[in-house]
């Protein structure tokens, strides 16, 4: 019997590189996504469409309501997400777009998929190089959580792991987006954007970063955008 792997796919270029990592490390892809009561359900149907290109076993979405909470700028509609950072600021503070506590609930709930269809390994495309500043998206907080998945789960008891593995966790985006195009993943059906409009702002700090990691890597973002930087020129 094959290896298999819970793949967290939210719709964005670093989840898709992760699935396709997965898929390049020979498992089989069980990908799991969350309608969490973000601004926006563009990206739902990205991971969709990703989960359909790495030809995933099953795609689950799951739904939570972190809109009850609030907190955040991407389920709180009467926040308004960052914007027109120059990339030297971002990542210098924790930004509005933090949602309280999000990987550990995604990971938490991709940790009792795992163990109910027996899977070897859990796949987050969490990054600690370029990133906007996220307390759970270091390496610090990934060996936690792997080291309470080994203490809170039968399999790890048992001492059947289930690996939680970071593979972009210490790339830039332009190594990402590189890594990506070896790969073959279809940039073009990802969503970056924390804005949920025809085309992407090009001015929200997931943009700027995207934007950044393109130019550095010498290629076009297949994307469209309403906005371009003038550095991206």
């Amino acid at each position: 019997m094959g290896k298999k792997a819970v793949c967290l796919i939210s719709g964005g270029l670093d989840s898709c590189v992760t699935a396709y990592i997965a898929k390049k490390e020979g498992y089989e892809i069980y990908s799991l996504s969350f309608n969490y009561g973000q601004r926006h359900k563009k990206e739902i149907q990205s991971a969709k469409n990703i989960a359909s290109s790495v030809n995933a076993k099953q795609h689950i979405k799951f739904d939570i309501d972190l809109d009850k909470f609030g907190g955040s700028s991407l389920t709180d509609m009467s926040l308004i997400p960052d914007k027109d950072h120059s990339l030297e600021e971002i990542g210098n503070t924790i930004p509005s777009t933090y949602v309280p506590a999000r990987n550990t609930v995604f990971l938490s709930i991709a940790l009792a998929y795992a163990e109910a269809i027996d899977a070897d390994a859990i796949f987050i495309g969490a990054t600690s190089i370029d990133y906007s500043g996220y307390p759970d998206c270091r390496s610090g907080y990934i060996k936690a959580f792997q080291k309470m998945a080994n203490l809170a789960t039968k399999k790890g008891v048992e001492g059947k792991l289930i690996k939680i593995k970071a593979p972009l966790l210490n790339l830039s985006k332009t190594e990402i987006i590189k890594k990506g195009l070896k790969l073959g993943t279809p940039f073009e059906k990802t969503w970056s954007c924390y804005i949920g409009s025809k085309k992407a702002c090009g001015k929200c700090d997931s943009c700027l970063l995207r934007l950044k990691g393109f130019k550095k890597a010498q290629v076009n973002d297949p994307i469209e955008y309403d906005h371009l930087p003038d550095w991206y020129f």
